[in-house]
């Protein structure tokens, strides 16, 4: 028998959406599961920074804390304080670091812990944990040679032989982040590997985290304590040849059925001239869904670079054609026959016919960008394992 599950639905009403989402929270649950057999025996925390990807950080959040995670990263506070809803008793970094004093406060009394990023982030830190009386917990970010942020290692080094006198802060955690780690043999990955661990010295048994998704395959000397695989978990490659289960499918719902002659133009610009008499569906989802226009199928510059889009419908893959638009995005279809497709039907964006990666690359950028760029005009419906409630004992 199929394995019970429960649909959330959420967004526009699927009745009236343009576009809808189709999001496997037990595919995200064994992509985590399964990253966590290869960091074993290092923890995998969760990165849930902008919205968890644009999936939603209320559903991706107790998701994986049912997997058994119970540490989470996120960009900004008021993601912070989203995670704290969904999982209360979880441990909670904040990336970006503190942006003042009195964010600080905010950080202690929500129980987030800030990434100290520059030495203006240790200042503050202290500032605030001298006034409270209390060494409130932080992260250590040593730059390595990312040059984006963090301390340097001179600085790490010498916030740890001073802080070890003083005990101004609690440094829970000191990590820093691989500039190239989806090129598994560019030498810089050893190089920071190697900083980092140099660093490390000067703190001694705490707790460290190096690595994403792309550096958690790297092997385990990359792995320390604590990794931090983000695009993996949601169902992006994390490496060439590496196939994770399909997390988010993203489809268009069909408008139109145009019957166009040989010789006529496509979209803005007719830059798309017709070779043949021609069938083509007008899709519900453009730019404005978060499906880039970079995709179209002529008429911008990165063509240049990289061939159109595809859809996905009745087993065959269809190209875009044109340039997609603010709400509207054109498909080939004459393949498919006068019978193959109607009005109302729906055209994969990406999904499990057509991988997240691979349509990022025919856009010309990463599946982490198709991600986060999800608008909220679609219905979404999030599938889960079946609540306890409702299984019969």
């Amino acid at each position: 028998m199929d394995e019970a599950f429960h649909i959330r639905e959420a967004g526009t009403k699927p009745h009236l959406a343009g576009g809808r989402l189709t999001i496997d929270l037990r595919s995200l649950q064994a992509n985590y599961r399964a990253l966590a057999k290869v960091a074993a025996p290092a923890g995998v925390a969760g990165v849930v920074k902008a919205d968890a990807y644009g999936i939603g950080i209320a559903d991706v959040v107790p998701a994986l804390a049912a997997a058994g995670c119970d540490t989470f990263f996120v960009a900004l506070p008021e993601e912070g304080f989203a995670v704290r809803r969904a999982a209360p008793q979880s441990r909670i970094f904040v990336l970006n670091g503190l942006f003042g004093l009195d964010a600080a406060e905010t950080y202690a009394r929500s129980q987030l812990i800030p990434v100290i990023n520059t030495a203006i982030d240790l200042t503050i830190w202290e500032r605030f944990c001298g006034r409270q009386g209390a060494a409130h917990p932080c992260a250590i970010h040593v730059d390595t040679g990312m040059n984006r942020l963090g301390i340097t290692p001179a600085e790490a080094i010498a916030f740890a032989d001073e802080n070890m006198l003083t005990r101004a802060v609690n440094p829970v955690l000191l990590m820093s982040h691989l500039a190239c780690a989806d090129q598994r043999d560019d030498p810089k990955n050893r190089k920071q590997l190697e900083i980092f661990r140099n660093v490390g010295r000067a703190f001694g048994e705490m707790e460290a985290s190096l690595v994403n998704s792309s550096g958690l395959l790297l092997g385990r000397d990359f792995h320390f304590g604590l990794t931090r695989p983000g695009i993996a978990v949601y169902g992006g490659s994390p490496a060439p040849g590496v196939t994770m289960r399909t997390v988010v499918t993203a489809e268009a719902r069909v408008a139109q059925i145009r019957y166009v002659k040989a010789g006529e133009t496509i979209s803005y610009g007719a830059t798309s001239v017709l070779q043949r008499d021609s069938i083509i569906a007008v899709a519900a989802v453009g730019y404005a869904d978060g499906f880039p226009r970079a995709a179209s199928g002529s008429g911008v510059p990165i063509r240049q670079l990289f061939p159109g889009g595809n859809g996905f419908v009745n087993g065959r893959r269809v190209p875009i054609i044109g340039r997609v638009t603010m709400d509207l995005t054109m498909f080939d279809v004459t393949d498919l026959g006068a019978d193959g497709i109607a009005t109302g039907d729906h055209i994969e964006l990406f999904g499990p016919n057509l991988p997240i990666d691979e349509a990022a690359r025919a856009a010309g950028t990463i599946s982490y960008e198709l991600l986060t760029r999800l608008g909220q005009r679609y219905h979404r419906a999030y599938i889960s394992a079946e609540p306890p409630e409702s299984k019969s004992s």
